[in-house]
């Protein structure tokens, strides 16, 4: 490992560390005292950065100068391992993993493969249909809709959202072609000014999804690896509520149903640390609707719920092996959460 091969203290990166702070408190729950959480962000009233031992400002994900200025903070801050927290860095993060590895860091972010069959949809459903899991019927251009909806495969309502990204950005649910076409126009038009629009770029034409409208009971699920991209184990949340496009209220399950399908999505994916799902249970019937390849909203129902992921990463990075002691799950535990005030620092 270099000129990183040497110290006891662990300094673990994260960034677009935004609003992610139970993420870094779990983390505290393992650290050593001479350990050190740096954050790296555009903005300093970010409020994970007010819980970082040392925040750092840096440029847009999408500026020429951002992966220079990151490498420049692993090295210069002898950093051992990179974790970000935004769907849209991740495949700038995967791209340049040589340079950002170069001096002995541990980037755990999955590999391009990964993060592009998770970050576009469409490709989410194709893989999961290959692997023989049930996913939403979904269409990307709204003449393929209408056509199976002549033939009787799909109905309305319908689920409009952005194919590339974030899961919880602009979902519409129309209830008739007329207002269909309206959320159309107006899906694009909030896309043009999204921070999905420069991943969106890529497909203009191609930047919607239209998918299957399942009723039915939402589930949350962690698919957890390890850095080689091995299976580690499967931890489930039952929604009782949203907010924000949020897990605002859950309970933990323990059903072998469940494991069954995060196995099949670890071991056909490959993903490293953790993989974040929706899943709709419609009928008895389980279908996967979302696959996001890092730390989702969800994750402190996992935590909390005796399965951390994050002190898993911790110990990986420290090269143990041995993390029995941080995967507890435990089933029929209900949380809620709750907004608190964080002072910036002057």
């Amino acid at each position: 490992m270099g000129d990183f091969e040497r110290r006891m203290a662990m300094n673990i990166l994260f960034t677009c560390v935004g609003r992610r702070n139970y993420l870094l408190n779990y983390l505290r729950e393992v650290l050593q005292p001479e350990d050190k959480i740096f954050g790296a962000d555009m903005q300093m009233t970010a409020p994970g950065m007010a819980e970082c031992d040392v925040p750092i400002i840096v440029p847009s994900i999408y500026d020429a100068t951002y992966i220079g200025k990151l490498r420049k903070v692993v090295y210069d801050n002898h950093i051992d391992g990179v974790i970000s927290l935004n769907d849209l860095e991740l495949p700038i993060l995967a791209a340049h993993r040589q340079e950002l590895e170069a001096h002995g860091a541990k980037l755990i972010v999955s590999d391009e493969r990964v993060i592009d069959l998770t970050f576009d949809k469409l490709k989410t459903a194709q893989f999961l249909t290959d692997i023989g899991l049930r996913s939403p019927q979904t269409y990307v251009r709204r003449e393929d809709f209408e056509a199976a909806r002549n033939r009787g495969q799909i109905e309305l309502p319908v689920v409009v959202k952005p194919r590339f990204g974030s899961a919880s950005i602009d979902i519409e649910m129309p209830r008739s072609l007329d207002e269909l076409s309206l959320v159309e126009k107006l899906a694009r038009l909030r896309l043009e000014r999204s921070i999905l629009s420069t991943a969106s770029s890529s497909h203009p034409d191609e930047a919607l999804l239209y998918q299957e409208f399942l009723p039915g009971q939402e589930y949350g699920m962690d698919v957890l690896n390890d850095l080689e991209g091995n299976y580690v184990g499967t931890f489930v949340r039952k929604k009782l509520s949203m907010r924000a496009g949020e897990t605002d209220k859950a309970t933990t399950v323990i059903d072998s149903r469940f494991e069954e399908i995060g196995r099949t999505i670890s071991e056909h994916l490959r993903h490293i640390g953790n993989l974040d799902c929706d899943i709709m249970e419609k009928n008895g019937e389980y279908y996967v609707l979302e696959m996001n390849a890092r730390f989702g909203g969800g994750y402190p129902f996992s935590h909390e719920g005796g399965a951390k992921g994050i002190c898993c990463y911790y110990e990986w990075l420290r090269g143990e092996t041995d993390i029995a002691k941080y995967l507890n799950y435990k089933a029929g535990l209900t949380f809620s959460k709750c907004d608190r005030i964080i002072k910036i620092p002057e």
